[in-house]
C-alpha cells in the first residue's frame, strides 16, 4: 500500500513537471513570436530583435527582463518603472485609453520623462531608439489586436494676454486642479498624498512651482496635448469633453505663471498682481478671451524627430 501510496506520488510529481516544461515551451514560443514585432516611425523601421541587447543593458534594470517594471532597480524608484505589459503609457498623443503611436513612445525614449528617473536616450542613435519602441511593444499582446489611437488635433496658439492668463486661473480653480497640484503648483494640494497609480502604488502630482519643463515634454503644445489626453495610468484624467480648446490655452498660460523661470505670462501675472487662487471663495466666471487676439503658431521643435 505505501509502495503504490508513493509512486502516485511520484506520478503526480512528474506530471506536474511536464505540465511546467510545457506552460513554460508556450511562453517562451510566444515571445519569440512577438519578437516579430516592427515599429514605424517616419522612415524608420524598427526590429524588436534588434534591440534585446540595447533593453537588456539601459532598460532592464527598472522595467525588468519580462517588461513588467519589476526590474532590480525599481523597489528603490518613485514614481515606479512603466509596466510594459499592460500597454498603458502617460505620454501620448492619442485619447485616453487608447494605444500611443510608435512615434509618442520614440520621443518618449528620446526625451525621457520629467521627474522621473527615466532618463533622455538621445545618444542612441534614431535606428536604436526605433528598434526599442518595437521591443517595448513585443511585451503586450494589445499591439497585435488594437491600433493606436487617432492623433489629437492641436489648434493653433493664439496670443497671450493678460485676460487669457484671468480666464486660466478661474479655470485652475473651477477644474479643481489645485486639490492635487495646490494654489501655488508646488503640488501639495490637500488630495496630494492621496493619489494612486493604476497599480495603486502612491504618486505624487506634477510640481508646476519647481519644474521648467512638463512630464512629456517643454512647449506649450506639450502642455495642452496633456489636458486633452490625459496621463493614463496616474490619476490625472483627460478633460477633452469638458474643457474647450480656447479654455485649454488658457490653462497653459495660467500655469506657466508658476514656473520659476521668467516668461511673458510670469510678466503679464505680475502686472496683474495676480495672487493665488483662494480655495474657499466661489470659482470665478471664466473671462473672455480678447476678440481680436490674433492666433500665433509655434513651430513644433525638430527635437526628438527622426532624421
Amino acid at each position: 500500500m505505501r509502495t503504490q501510496h508513493l509512486n502516485f506520488i511520484a506520478c503526480a510529481v512528474a506530471v506536474l513537471a511536464v505540465c511546467s516544461l510545457s506552460s513554460a515551451q508556450v511562453t517562451k514560443y510566444q515571445e519569440d513570436e512577438n519578437l516579430g514585432m516592427e515599429a514605424h516611425v517616419g522612415k524608420l523601421t524598427g526590429h524588436a530583435k534588434d534591440a534585446a541587447t540595447n533593453y537588456r543593458r539601459y532598460c532592464a534594470g527598472c522595467h525588468g527582463d519580462l517588461g513588467d517594471g519589476e526590474g532590480e532597480n525599481a523597489v528603490w524608484l518613485d514614481p515606479k518603472p512603466r509596466n510594459f505589459t499592460l500597454a498603458t503609457f502617460k505620454c501620448r498623443s492619442t485619447p485616453s485609453g487608447s494605444l500611443p503611436t510608435d512615434e509618442d513612445l520614440y520621443n518618449t525614449v528620446g526625451r525621457g520623462l520629467e521627474s522621473s528617473n527615466m532618463p533622455s536616450w538621445n545618444p542612441l542613435s534614431d535606428q536604436a531608439r526605433a528598434d526599442l519602441v518595437a521591443y517595448v511593444k513585443h511585451f503586450s499582446d494589445r499591439w497585435k489586436t488594437e491600433k493606436s489611437g487617432a492623433v489629437i488635433e492641436i489648434p493653433p496658439e493664439p496670443a497671450v494676454n493678460a485676460e487669457r492668463i484671468k480666464a486660466g486661473q478661474a479655470l485652475f480653480q473651477k477644474l479643481e486642479c489645485w486639490k492635487c497640484h495646490g494654489v501655488e503648483g508646488r503640488a501639495n494640494g490637500p488630495s496630494a498624498d492621496t493619489l494612486t497609480d493604476d497599480q495603486n502604488r502612491p504618486i505624487k502630482p506634477f510640481n508646476f512651482h519647481d519644474q521648467t519643463k512638463f512630464k512629456c515634454g517643454a512647449e506649450d503644445r506639450d502642455l495642452y496635448r496633456i489636458f486633452m489626453t490625459g496621463l493614463d495610468g496616474t490619476p490625472m484624467p483627460s478633460f477633452s469633453d469638458n474643457v474647450k480648446p480656447d479654455e485649454a490655452w488658457d490653462l497653459v498660460f495660467y500655469l506657466r505663471t508658476l514656473q520659476p523661470m521668467h516668461t511673458q505670462e510670469k510678466e503679464i501675472a505680475k502686472q496683474l498682481g495676480l495672487k493665488p487662487i483662494n480655495p474657499n471663495a466661489p470659482a470665478p466666471a471664466a473671462a473672455p478671451a480678447a476678440p481680436n487676439a490674433a492666433p500665433t503658431t509655434q513651430p513644433q521643435s525638430n527635437e526628438n524627430k527622426p532624421q
